[in-house]
């Protein structure tokens, strides 16, 4: 077997169009890539007529991009200490993640850690610090709550109660905030945004939503400054935005949110995947390449030559996916490898500001673009080994590996056909390059043309070697019974 290796990659190697071909599968996919920033330019301007180019938001933990504004009614808790109140139920027409609650925050600054236990619109009541944890507390249809958190050291624990007498804890978390932390009462409502996407096109509406609610009740234990005070946290694009108090009753309006923020529409952010959306461009390329691989042998009557000199006809199947899959692997790795440092120098020139990544997730996206080229020029191999004809043989790959994957993150087909066409054909396996992450509490699009794939990396990598798999057994089935 290790010579007939040998001597397919001796073949692959001496045609010199095959070699041009998977090395011009670098360049296409860096250059795809750079095109999308390259054409960018921002129409939006801020509050004083700057640009939004460049305006980076706030980062919480783990330099991960927040928004983090909302109506604080705050003291100063020094050590160890509770607050304890109790919220009205938000409006029925509130906003479905509109909070209002209890908070101990790091300061005042947007990304600041903290912990908040809170009333949600339409999802109840929860426990969530540091933007990106989320914990749901008991059920309740009842109009008014109490909320409380306490610390102690870095424990930090949020309870729940109908009546303030009998509580239930939501969640304990470790926290370290620090000696002096700004806590209190708080109301956030996040943009309304309604999108709707059909096919060839995307029409987004929507604008700022004021949530008001009233607080009472409220107590406090432990060492607090004096006096509450009033901040817009992030800044308030709304005057409507405030507190009054009145005979110990605090109500409170705000607008705004405290997540983490996702790619969706219109987001300023660049995710590593959004980096590689070249690698459509290179895959072409390395299909065709791997195409020809084998058809040109049936095309010229030279397998005939090969059987000969090896009549393991199953072996000879073998040896070329492997020769084809190595080096479509290497062609993979190293055209992600340099594509993504490439166009992210170059979304940030542009204004753009990046998703962190780990450098185990960035090293997992660039073996997965070497995998995704590997086996789908395997695929190729075997169904030009079934069709023995170029032209049929690159339509067929195509159509089934390349064209569903730019149909879904075109946005030119809704959200179902999108998400079932990369679930069903090989096209899945797009999703080794996913990075975005999907929050539960946070109210966002997520589609596939924003990055977010119905499938797990390995489950879309699974669908394309089960397609590779059938194409594989059929072709060395159809190899076995018919004449060279």
């Amino acid at each position: 077997m290790r010579s007939l290796i040998h001597a397919e990659w001796t073949k692959f190697r001496t045609v010199r169009g095959w070699i041009v071909g998977m090395l011009l599968a670098i360049p296409l996919t860096v250059l795809i890539g750079l095109l999308g920033p390259a054409t960018s330019n921002f129409s939006c301007a801020g509050p004083n007529g700057e640009s939004c180019a460049g305006r980076n938001p706030p980062t919480g933990p783990g330099d991960i991009p927040v928004i983090d504004a909302f109506t604080f009614v705050h003291r100063t808790l020094t050590g160890d200490g509770s607050i304890t109140a109790r919220v009205a139920a938000l409006p029925d027409n509130a906003e479905p993640w509109a909070k209002a609650g209890v908070i101990l925050k790091q300061g005042t600054e947007p990304g600041s850690s903290y912990a908040a236990v809170l009333l949600t619109g339409h999802h109840g009541v929860r426990m969530q610090h540091n933007y990106t944890e989320d914990v749901a507390g008991p059920s309740s249809n009842q109009d008014s709550q109490w909320l409380r958190l306490s610390r102690k050291g870095d424990s930090l624990t949020g309870e729940v109660s109908l009546d303030g007498e009998r509580w239930v804890t939501i969640s304990t978390v470790q926290l370290g905030l620090g000696e002096r932390v700004q806590a209190g009462m708080f109301v956030s409502s996040p943009q309304h945004v309604e999108i709707n996407r059909s096919f060839g096109g995307v029409d987004a509406t929507g604008g700022l939503t004021l949530a008001t609610t009233t607080f009472d009740e409220v107590r406090t234990d432990g060492d607090w400054s004096a006096d509450w005070q009033g901040a817009d946290v992030g800044g308030s694009p709304d005057d409507a935005t405030g507190f009054t108090e009145s005979g110990g009753e605090f109500t409170i309006t705000g607008t705004g949110d405290i997540v983490p923020i996702t790619p969706s529409l219109g987001s300023l952010g660049k995710t590593v995947e959004s980096t590689l959306i070249g690698v459509f461009a290179g895959l072409i390329a390395v299909l065709v390449v791997a195409t020809m691989f084998v058809t040109s042998e049936f095309r010229r009557g030279l397998v005939r030559t090969s059987l000969a000199a090896n009549p393991r006809r199953g072996q000879l199947l073998a040896a070329k996916a492997v020769v084809i899959g190595s080096v479509s692997f290497v062609v993979g790795v190293v055209a992600a490898a340099i594509t993504i440092p490439v166009v992210e120098n170059l979304e940030v020139a542009k204004g753009f500001f990046l998703f962190p990544t780990s450098t185990l997730t960035e090293l997992r996206v660039i073996g997965g673009t070497g995998l995704l080229f590997a086996v789908s020029a395997v695929l190729a191999v075997a169904v030009g080994t079934l069709l023995r004809r170029g032209g049929g043989t690159v339509t067929v790959v195509i159509v089934g590996i390349v064209l569903p994957y730019l149909l879904a993150i075109a946005s030119m087909l809704p959200p179902g056909p999108a998400d079932w066409l990369t679930t069903v054909t090989p096209a899945a396996a797009f999703a080794l390059q996913q990075t975005a992450v999907e929050y539960p509490q946070v109210a966002s699009d997520y589609v596939t043309a924003d990055g977010f794939f119905p499938l797990s990396p390995a489950g879309g990598f699974a669908v394309l070697c089960v397609y590779a798999a059938v194409a594989v057994g059929f072709a060395f089935a159809a190899l076995r019974r018919r004449d060279a």
